[in-house]
């Protein structure tokens, strides 16, 4: 019997229930792809993240994260969750890095109560998308994409975004995309929904990577670097974004839920 550690994240969260659930086990050497797949399928949260020691010296770990079906190229949430775990083994640290396989190098900090992701900052471009946003229901005022599989939908209000009810299935058949519905805030400067339903994930509960999207295009529509965040999934969550040249910070708090052992056979 092998047994692996296990913890469960409420990642953007301040409490439990809220935010993005995450599952971070650390590895002493990588698992054949199938096994971590298979895992990843087994906790069926939106990612779980699984990081090793970095052997380039690029970094301090290696990570990669995993849906229930598909392994993917960029997830913050769990990055968030993954650093907040090992700072919170390590008091003495500050900050850690990650090597990625298709996203570069990322960090996580300690920042105020919480912590603060560094992403990279994801530009998007004006393109007409009549199909995907047809499927995302509304009367979106600009539709944007970056080739990388992200689609961001502006809408006029944020009651227009809470009222969505995207087609997932429609949404699904252009394969793994991200889809961000977005507008001006209420409480915070803005507010979002994500839906990745080609991914296995239907309507996400917090996305970091769709934060990378936003942050970009927010900075230059307010005219500001900094700027506040809801996305009104069912569980919520609050972040800070900040955009400082190619990278995308988002800041936020995590809560850890569940610290175990996870057996393989």
């Amino acid at each position: 019997m092998t047994n692996l550690p296990y913890f469960h994240v409420d990642a953007f969260a301040d409490q439990p229930f809220k935010g993005n659930q995450a599952a971070v086990m650390p590895l002493d050497a990588w698992l054949d792809d199938a096994v971590l797949q298979a895992i990843g399928e087994e906790n069926n949260f939106a990612e779980t993240a699984f990081y090793t020691s970095d052997t380039t010296g690029e970094a301090d770990y290696e990570l990669r994260w995993f849906t229930p079906s598909v392994e993917i190229r960029l997830c913050g949430h769990a990055t968030l969750a993954s650093g907040h775990i090992i700072l919170g083994q390590n008091p003495d640290k500050d900050r850690v890095t990650f090597r990625t396989r298709k996203a570069g190098i990322l960090e996580v900090k300690r920042e105020g109560s919480g912590y603060a992701v560094a992403l990279p900052a994801i530009s998007t471009e004006p393109v007409d998308l009549p199909e995907m946003a047809a499927a995302m229901g509304g009367k979106p005022l600009a539709t944007r994409r970056n080739p990388d599989h992200y689609n961001l939908f502006r809408y006029a209000t944020a009651d227009e975004v809470l009222a969505l009810k995207p087609d997932m299935k429609a949404l699904a058949a252009f394969g793994d995309d991200s889809y961000t519905a977005t507008a001006p805030g209420t409480d915070t400067d803005i507010v979002s929904r994500v839906f990745v339903p080609g991914a296995g994930v239907d309507e996400d509960s917090v996305t970091g990577s769709a934060h990378a999207v936003l942050t970009s295009y927010w900075a230059a529509e307010l005219g500001r670097d900094s700027f506040t965040a809801y996305q009104a999934s069912a569980r919520g969550g609050y972040l800070g974004c900040r955009l400082d040249g190619d990278r995308a910070w988002l800041s936020g708090q995590c809560f850890t839920v569940v610290e175990g052992r996870f057996r393989l056979a």
